[in-house]
């Protein structure tokens, strides 16, 4: 009894001593309005340690000081002046102040950002693409902002809708959640055609965390959580205008302002349109390439900050999108025939939502906030003989309740709620015989009412920079499936300052759309067969990472990373185009499905202004397939390698940016004579000049002009069983040259 009394002191002094180590702070920003936020991702210097770290999104940092008497602090950021601070012995409380530089035109031009990093301080492995590396590429949309990135792959979902879908983790987009600023988006009806609605110059960062990650923002994190963060209503910038075109003719505008009223209310507008007037045939098998299309986007949001520190974020967006596919002398309106392929597609959409953040106490430390957002999507289309009508309406509500009980523990205790109303239509048709005109053949409702309401609890807990645990538990009552439990845990631990260690175990859940998941089916000739009811798709996701940070290099900021991670799959719906050649099945998984991913990550900064990325990753993905058992998935790429090389002058007046690929082969369909498909390389650059208040940049992709041969099967006769356009491993566009501006206004 003694012993253990002796035992349980020892560690609650242990525990006491380490507390009384551990420095935590929080790095805030002044606008020059006066208006003051935290400042998320700010570099916080600890100058006796020799200590470089990164403040969380919320601005808060944490570290050991390990005995050390005094501490020096130094905070920074792009476009701020720095603060600095001392600590005596026993002040472990800090907070830094940055504050917009006066010398705005200095900061603009000398500051330097990475353009790809591994964020420090979350206790998943996140890999954060900053304003910087936006501006890396062209970046048109969301879907072209990965290329610098081995964790995500993008590519053509089909040969004929211009569609482009992401994988994570060896799986397709639908497995990896998608939000902005922390609200599920890109959900259900929207989700085909969703990258191509978030122009990457509207964008702040983008944060990928591999696995499960938290609870509080629901279960369809199977994947990962791909997190956008926007241009802010308080960003010092009432005017921005990007302008861009191409070889191919596509043009692009983008505008952006973000407007203080006053010291509480600030807003930021943005515009989009893009255009590819003109279609083009580069492997001459009769078909565009990509789709005719014309874009209009709009967004508008809100800031209210009060005095209290109640927050109120609020906003809208609106878009409408039209495409022409098909042959190449298809048009708008025009009838089909049995000598002419076509497909015209129009996605108009409207979303809107409000945050309420109150504190409860005066230092935040207790607050509620409460997340209501409602989106509206309708989709117009037809495929050939293939005609597809859709309409989503949506609602999510999230009440939040956190509580930062000390600088070590916090929790966080919820209720959501989500509604989804999938109102479809699909119908076959086919030609007369006497005056080919179109007649309905079936017709087929796949849609439903679903909605679910859950609660769930996080617990926090940190030890400076030593431990982070983050542990928690959903359970929400779905209409359709019933009870869903998902737990899941994510730790992050440092063996040493240079060496930290993560983990991350999880469970997570959607509901698969048969039609929308997988539009591109709708381009074949094929009969589609859907056996059964599909059940909720159920994985668990398991994960570890180990990241190095070496010294060498400039400044020392060198660093390796490895990571592995494993989803299995309890439940899948399963889209087989191998049981038979003349249709596509639909059925629930009955066997193993699962994907295995191996993943290094090196960067290094050589010298002052040069940086080199190189990434790879393996991908092993299976699943139980009718008729074949467990086989290899079809048209995944088993590996990706990344070499990026950037330079800058002094001054950053010149950018220099090339980034190489490699793309490793995929399992070929047997209907396609089997084997795998070749390994190819893609290579990126781009350069852009700095002037005062405006860059001017040029730049190349796809230039050794590689494109997969015969994307479509059977061009040459599409109202055939055997047309197929989903058979997609490699580019379809060739060489494509462009230019464009980015004009800035600061205030």
């Amino acid at each position: 009894m003694i012993r253990k009394i002796t035992i349980l002191t020892l560690l609650i002094f242990y525990t006491l001593l380490l507390g009384a180590q551990t420095v935590s702070g929080i790095v805030r920003s002044q606008k020059t309005d006066g208006g003051i936020e935290p400042m998320a991702y700010a570099s916080v210097y600890w100058l006796e340690g020799k200590l470089s770290l990164e403040s969380n999104e919320k601005g808060e940092f944490s570290f050991n000081r390990k005995g050390a008497e005094n501490v020096s602090l130094i905070a920074t950021y792009v476009g701020y002046t720095k603060d600095t601070l001392k600590l005596k012995s026993g002040e472990n409380k800090a907070q830094l102040l940055i504050k917009e530089s006066s010398e705005l035109d200095a900061a603009r031009v000398v500051g330097k950002q990475l353009g790809n990093f591994l964020s420090k301080v979350t206790p998943v492995k996140t890999e954060v693409i900053s304003a910087a590396g936006l501006c890396k590429m062209a970046c048109c949309n969301l879907a072209e902002s990965f290329e610098n990135s081995a964790s995500v792959t993008v590519g053509y979902a089909d040969a004929i809708t211009g569609a482009r879908q992401i994988r994570l983790l060896g799986l397709s987009g639908t497995y990896t959640q998608m939000l902005d600023e922390n609200r599920p988006v890109m959900r259900g009806i929207a989700a085909p055609f969703g990258l191509s609605y978030i122009p990457g110059q509207w964008l702040e960062s983008i944060q990928i965390a591999k696995g499960p990650s938290s609870v509080v923002n629901g279960l369809e994190a199977i994947a990962g959580q791909i997190n956008l963060e926007h241009r802010k209503p308080t960003a010092e910038q009432p005017f921005f205008l990007n302008l861009f075109l191409s070889n191919t003719l596509r043009t692009e505008a983008n505008v952006a302002s973000s407007l203080q009223l006053n010291n509480k209310l600030s807003t930021v507008i943005l515009g989009h349109f893009s255009t590819d007037p003109k279609g083009h045939d580069g492997n001459h098998d009769g078909f565009k390439d990509e789709p005719v299309s014309m874009q209009f986007n709009l967004s508008n949001r809100w800031l209210y900050l009060a005095e209290n520190g109640t927050q109120i974020r609020f906003g809208f967006k609106a878009l409408n999108d039209d495409r022409i596919a098909g042959m190449n002398g298809f048009k708008k309106g025009m009838d089909l025939t049995p000598e002419m392929w076509g497909s015209e597609i129009r996605n108009t959409g409207l979303n809107s939502y409000i945050k309420v953040g109150f504190p409860l106490n005066a230092d935040n430390s207790k607050n509620i906030a409460t997340v209501i957002d409602y989106s509206w999507h309708r989709l117009n289309s037809f495929f050939g003989l293939n005609k597809y009508d859709a309409i989503q309406n949506s609602a999510f509500v999230n009440v939040i309740f956190q509580n930062e009980m000390s600088e070590n523990h916090k929790l966080i205790l919820g209720l959501s709620g989500q509604i989804d109303n999938f109102d479809e239509t699909l119908t076959k048709r086919e030609f007369t015989i006497i005056d080919e005109k179109l007649n309905d053949v079936s017709v087929i409702h796949p849609g439903r009412k679903e909605h679910s309401i859950g609660a769930y609890g996080e617990y926090t807990y940190t030890n400076g920079e030593k431990v982070s645990i983050v542990t928690g538990v959903r359970l929400d009552r779905n209409n359709i499936h019933g009870w869903l439990f998902a737990p899941r845990i994510n730790v992050k631990y440092a063996f040493i300052e240079q060496l930290v260690f993560r983990g991350s175990a999880g469970r997570g859940f959607r509901s698969p759309n048969q039609i929308s998941d997988n539009l591109g089916i709708l381009s074949t000739g094929r009969t589609l067969v859907f056996e059964n009811n599909p059940d909720i798709e159920d994985a668990w996701t398991y994960g570890v990472n180990l990241t190095g940070y070496l010294p060498f290099g400039f400044n020392d900021n060198a660093s390796l990373s490895f990571d592995y991670f494993r989803t299995d799959f309890r439940s899948q719906l399963i889209l087989d185009q191998e049981k038979n050649t003349s249709e596509i099945w639909f059925y629930n998984l009955d066997g193993q499905s699962y994907t295995n991913t191996y993943q290094v990550d090196f960067t290094v900064e050589p010298v002052e202004r040069f940086s080199i990325l190189a990434t790879f990753r393996y991908n092993d993905a299976k699943a139980t397939f009718e008729g074949q058992g467990l086989v290899e998935k079809p048209l995944v790429s088993r590996y990706k390698g990344v070499l990026n090389f950037q330079y800058a002058t002094r001054m950053n007046k010149w950018t220099f940016d090339f980034t190489a690929q490699i793309n490793g082969p995929s399992r070929l369909p047997q209907f396609m004579g089997g084997g795998v498909s070749p390994v190819y390389p893609m290579f990126y650059a781009q350069v852009t000049k700095k002037f005062r208040d405006l860059d001017v940049y040029i730049g190349g992709e796809n230039l050794g002009n590689y494109r997969q041969k015969h994307p479509i099967m059977n061009a040459n006769d599409p109202y055939s069983e055997g047309f197929n356009s989903t058979l997609i491993w490699g580019p379809l566009m060739g060489l494509k040259i462009y230019a464009g501006l980015r004009f800035t206004l600061w205030k």
